[in-house]
């Protein structure tokens, strides 16, 4: 009777299914779907840009800042408070050195809160301050 019973086990051992290829290709699959992903860094709201017929596209803009039109300034999907801006474009500067600034200010915010982002910029180090319209 042992004898038979050691065949037994054997035989449920080898009818078990070996889950490891398949999750070698679902790591692969997930690994090629990071890579290719493009990452697009968003404000964090949405904004009703002004339009301007004259208006370039900029690539390499890493930091972007979004005002409302209730004056609120948003970065990397958080409200931040405009004594807070420079430190943290000081912060994604350091990150990325290359990248720029655009501001993406709304249609009924105002101009003293989109020259205070801008100078804000100005005193973290970047010069590359670009502001977003509709073209």
């Amino acid at each position: 009777m042992r004898k038979n019973s050691g065949n037994l086990g054997m035989e449920e051992d080898e009818n078990e299914i070996n889950l490891t290829p398949m999750l070698d290709v679902v790591f692969i699959m997930l690994i090629f779907f990071i890579v290719t992903a493009s990452f697009i860094k968003e404000a964090g709201i949405d904004v009703n840009r002004p339009d301007a017929p004259t208006a370039e596209r900029v690539e390499d803009a890493n930091i972007l800042i979004a005002i409302s039109p209730n004056d609120e300034i948003w970065i990397d999907r958080r409200l931040i408070d405009p004594r807070a801006v420079r430190a943290n474009i000081e912060r994604m500067h350091a990150e990325n050195p290359k990248g720029s600034v655009v501001i993406q200010a709304d249609k009924k915010s105002t101009n003293e809160l989109l020259v205070i982002v801008m100078d804000a910029a100005r005193q973290a180090g970047v010069y590359n301050v670009s502001i977003a319209a509709n073209n």
